[in-house]
């Protein structure tokens, strides 16, 4: 009866949950995203909802980047229902985090502290504070289940240190925090894998102190744009100039670097080996002298331009139309 034990809480952990709860909801926010996606019918409007945290009192909040990162207008709900219009400021896909800045900050809001998540160990109590759904500001109760190195569980995220945990996470839950029963932040909570569509005791998070050092410690230059490097066939295909293979952009977000750069996104889908990608963007074939043709050169590229100061000049090589063109541009 062991399990039966586990799974009810005992009347002194939920008052404790109750009173961490009280105590962090003014620095949970709720998430709404709007963007632009390219399907065979043409180009429509859809929204994401998220969550996030905000840790300074001057505005910035921590979230997923697949929440926000390609988004066109994002505005961040505080408990309460009070709106903020926000801004991507730094993202860095590569462990789905990104870093909003306020228009503003609410009276009633308080910044959330961010501990050391070196320091929680497997079987730790977590609790997770979000929108699952949709459903403003539930709370879901788990433990942390095991603890992944960058690149290892998920090959998408390869900057990503991971918290595993049991505490339910479900669409919506995606960017908002994961505390410690002393109500700090210990994580940003990334995704869940399902079979069958809802959670099923493995949602991973993304450590705190892989967030500070990626997006307050070290720069982390949001781009805007979401896209997928081509394989050789589909290069051969869309008669690439060897040994480019390409980033092929999709989505240019609004008011971003890559806008400003004068990059276009996709206008319809095509299907290459059985698999669709939208076409009629822009497929860039080098940035800043660093040519497109293999995985490792985007994170190179992605490097290159997190080291140049702001304001500096740059160019890309674009192949648009059947054309190359050569774009400049400066670091944001």
């Amino acid at each position: 009866m062991l399990v039966g034990v586990l799974a009810t809480p005992s009347p002194a952990m939920a008052q404790a949950v109750r009173e961490v709860f009280k105590r962090v909801s003014p620095s949970v926010v709720v998430i709404r995203a709007r963007g632009q996606e390219v399907t065979s019918g043409g180009t429509t409007t859809f929204t994401e909802t998220g969550s996030g945290v905000l840790i300074s009192s001057d505005g910035s909040v921590m979230t997923a980047a697949h929440v926000v990162h390609a988004m066109n207008e994002i505005t961040v709900e505080f408990v309460g229902g009070e709106s903020v219009p926000a801004r991507v400021v730094a993202s860095e896909p590569g462990a789905d985090l990104s870093l909003l800045k306020l228009d503003r900050v609410p009276t009633a809001a308080r910044p959330a502290t961010l501990a050391d998540s070196d320091t929680v160990e497997v079987e730790d109590q977590v609790i997770v504070v979000g929108a699952p759904y949709g459903l403003s500001y539930s709370v879901t109760v788990g433990w942390i289940s095991a603890r992944w190195a960058p690149n290892t569980v998920y090959r998408a995220m390869p900057l990503a240190e991971f918290f595993q945990t049991d505490a339910v996470i479900n669409t919506g839950n995606s960017g908002g925090p994961m505390f410690n029963v002393a109500g700090e932040v210990i994580g940003v909570v990334s995704h869940n894998i399902s079979k069958g569509g809802g959670s099923e005791g493995l949602g991973f998070v993304v450590t705190g102190n892989t967030a500070k050092r990626l997006l307050l410690e070290k720069r982390s230059v949001w781009t805007g744009l979401e896209g997928q490097l081509l394989t050789e066939q589909q290069a051969d295909l869309l008669n690439l100039p060897p040994p480019a293979l390409g980033y092929l952009v999709k989505v240019v977000a609004k008011g971003s670097p890559a806008e400003a750069l004068g990059i276009h996104g996709g206008t319809t889908t095509m299907v290459i080996g059985g698999e669709t990608l939208v076409a009629g963007g822009d497929i860039i074939l080098s940035v800043h002298g660093i040519a497109v043709q293999k995985a490792a050169d985007l994170v190179k590229i992605r490097e290159t331009m997190n080291a140049l100061p702001s304001g500096q000049s740059f160019k890309a090589t674009v192949l648009r139309a059947g054309r190359v063109l050569e774009l400049t541009g400066t670091a944001p």
